[in-house]
């Protein structure tokens, strides 16, 4: 349903939620289980959503940008791999130009049901309501970027 680089920003977004201050790369990669590299990109892409903020340097790294309870699962999703509505025929079939046959629409509806339920849910939400433990592991708080 989401691809492999929308659920590593999940990860890492509520890693930073959770975090005192700033995190660097390599914090986020060993509390998250995701490789570095992979993982630097992401966040790069999530700074240029402006989800999170990023300082160069020996003490720098990244923090979220925006309190938890502001920033929507849907708004992650988006940043990174963005569920797309289907809004024609993606068979580009001329008698279901005006209106997507049974299949399609049912496919549409469920996506617009899914960004819905994620426009709905914030990093505040899903950190009020873990589950059974911390994903993966992690330290109930993060700590900072050693200075």
């Amino acid at each position: 349903m989401i691809s492999k680089s929308t659920e590593y920003a999940l990860r890492a977004v509520l890693c930073l939620a959770r975090s005192d201050g700033r995190v660097n790369v390599g914090q986020v990669a060993e509390l998250t289980h995701v490789p570095s590299r992979y993982l630097a990109k992401v966040l790069q892409g999530l700074v240029r959503a402006g989800l999170v903020n990023s300082t160069r340097g020996r003490t720098g790294g990244f923090v979220l940008a925006r309190d938890p309870a502001t920033v929507t699962i849907l708004e992650v999703v988006n940043a990174v791999d963005p569920l797309e509505r289907i809004c024609e025929c993606p068979l580009g079939l001329e008698e279901h130009k005006d209106k997507l046959c049974a299949l399609h629409q049912r496919l549409d509806d469920a996506i617009g049901e899914v960004e819905e339920a994620f426009r709905g849910s914030t990093l505040a939400d899903i950190l009020a309501n873990p589950g059974p433990g911390w994903p993966l592991g992690a330290p109930e708080r993060t700590p900072r970027s050693s200075k």
